[in-house]
């Protein structure tokens, strides 16, 4: 008997799959190679769609090769002019636009390295967007189409009438030709759509395959708000003698929030030196230390608190001794589900550092709940505008700031950078800061706060950029109503639109977290 043929030798496998970070610097190898003359992605653009929308990201793999790639994004198009450049489609580039809610799938590139073009790579990079359409149940799918072949042409004919030969197959396009045999029908042509395609004459067609199986969903067609209640908690620091009595505290004001059917409970910056009252301990390196002793108690408490009276908590923030031996100052979310975030306080004043010795953390964090993302930048934090502008980007549609500030000057740093941070970053910011004083307290004797909600600064939007304020260095509450509906609006046809706006060919934060 002949030796068996091993058939391994003649296997070829190709794979169609979710592009990673690890292909990254590959793909973009590939749009050099696919697009000469026209300039690449970023590589942080690519992180980006990773980090958004990574679902929507594809690439073809042929031997541990990338030979194929695939960049989409979710929108309402019906929000988008009619006119609309690719830059304006894909934020550009970075897809910060993108919304998990939208009714189109938009394709922003496809593309197949040259030597494997025969292959039906392009069909099934294409297949795969379809069966991402008919998954999350979408409308349709859009694309801005180049017309290569055009600049031949350009001097003769205008581009509906190269288009109109195209559809006939009188002229071949190896763009609109394919897009065409792909079931994709032409809803006009688009000028300038891309600055650097000279071999379109900056022209791109219009596009969409319909989902002959999408089912309307009416709550998505008339949603016209989307309100959230927010309760911000003004805490007096007063003298108490056990950690019953700050329970007891806490668990009022918890009360109150919920009995006004709050979404969130929004306490102030380290509350929980309000301990050190009954604790005897005049150094305060020892007294944060014995404050530590309480983390267990806290958490529980505010978890308790949070399930029992169905309220998402911001527990104001708290000092944890960790593994390290380091004391941190961290800010926990408390969602009603009963389950638990945390974010660490990144930049440390010097107060903190003479007096008690904090460390800090290193990592910005945006955190799902049932009213959308958050984040927490705790006081001194609200001060570096670059640590909202990461928490925007990764999709936060609030950020809260628990403060605790000793004088006017302290507190006017907060509110002001705050407020700046909500028109900049097109975001509600929140802060909550405690009052009273604790005379026999070393380091934590006076207070000042005003807190406050806060909003961008545009028509729909609250008087002033201001949804409401409490009275100055009084024990009280706070309660307003933001609209995340309104704010996504806002971001994509506001009066002024700074996440849209930004120059991102002259600057950008890069987050080294």
């Amino acid at each position: 008997m002949s030796e068996e043929l091993d058939l391994t030798k003649f296997e070829h496998r190709l794979e169609i799959r979710q592009t990673e970070h690890k292909d990254i610097d590959e793909i973009i190898r590939l749009q050099s190679v696919c697009f000469p003359g026209m300039e690449p992605w970023k590589r942080e653009h690519l992180e980006s769609h990773l980090e958004i929308f990574p679902e929507g990201q594809f690439c073809a793999e042929l031997n541990g090769e990338i030979i194929g790639s695939c960049s989409s994004l979710i929108i309402n198009f019906d929000e988008y002019d009619d006119r609309h450049t690719w830059s304006d489609i894909t934020d550009d580039g970075y897809i910060t636009n993108h919304n998990p809610d939208g009714y189109n799938l938009y394709g922003i590139e496809v593309m197949v390295h040259p030597k494997y073009r025969k292959m039906k790579v392009g069909y099934r990079l294409y297949e795969e967007r379809k069966e991402l359409a008919r998954r999350l149940n979408l409308k349709s799918i859009i694309i801005g189409g180049r017309i290569p072949n055009y600049h031949q042409y350009a001097d003769e004919m205008r581009p509906r009438e190269y288009v109109e030969q195209v559809r006939l197959h009188k002229i071949y396009d190896p763009v609109l030709s394919f897009q065409l045999l792909n079931e994709f029908t032409l809803m006009r042509i688009n000028p300038n759509y891309l600055e650097d395609d000279l071999a379109s004459r900056k022209y791109a067609t219009l596009m969409e395959w319909n989902n002959v199986d999408y089912h309307p969903q009416t709550k998505r067609f008339y949603k016209t708000a989307h309100p959230v209640r927010i309760c911000v908690v003004q805490y007096m620091m007063r003298k108490i003698t056990s950690f019953e009595d700050f329970a007891s505290q806490v668990e009022y004001f918890v009360d109150v929030a919920a009995d006004a059917e709050s979404d969130f409970a929004v306490f102030p910056e380290i509350m929980t030196t309000q301990l050190m009252s009954f604790l005897n301990e005049k150094s305060p390196s020892q007294a944060v230390r014995k404050v530590t002793e309480f983390t267990e108690p806290y958490i529980q408490l505010f978890t308790t608190l949070a399930v029992r009276y169905n309220i998402n908590i911001i527990g104001g923030s708290h000092f944890v001794k960790e593994e390290d031996e380091n004391i941190y100052n961290i800010a926990y979310l408390f969602r009603r589900d009963g389950t638990i975030e945390k974010q660490y306080k990144l930049h440390i004043t010097p107060n903190e550092r003479k007096w008690w010795g904090i460390s800090a953390g290193d990592e910005v964090n945006v955190f799902d709940t049932d009213c959308g993302k958050i984040s927490m930048l705790i006081c001194y934090d609200i001060e570096f505008p670059e640590l909202a502008r990461i928490a925007t980007d990764k999709g936060a549609n609030i950020i809260f700031t628990p403060f605790c500030t000793e004088d006017r000057q302290g507190y006017l740093r907060v509110r002001y950078c705050s407020q700046a941070r909500a028109v900049e970053n097109q975001v509600y910011t929140v802060i909550a800061g405690t009052v009273g004083n604790l005379p026999q307290t070393e380091n934590m004797d006076i207070q000042y706060a005003q807190s406050a909600i806060f909003a961008p600064s545009d028509f729909e939007f609250a008087r002033d950029g201001i949804v409401g304020e409490t009275n100055a260095n009084i024990e009280m509450v706070l309660i307003g109503d933001v609209d995340l509906e309104i704010l996504r609006r806002q971001r994509l046809s506001g009066t002024v639109r700074q996440l849209k706006d930004r120059r991102k060919d002259l600057y950008q934060v890069k987050y080294n977290g």
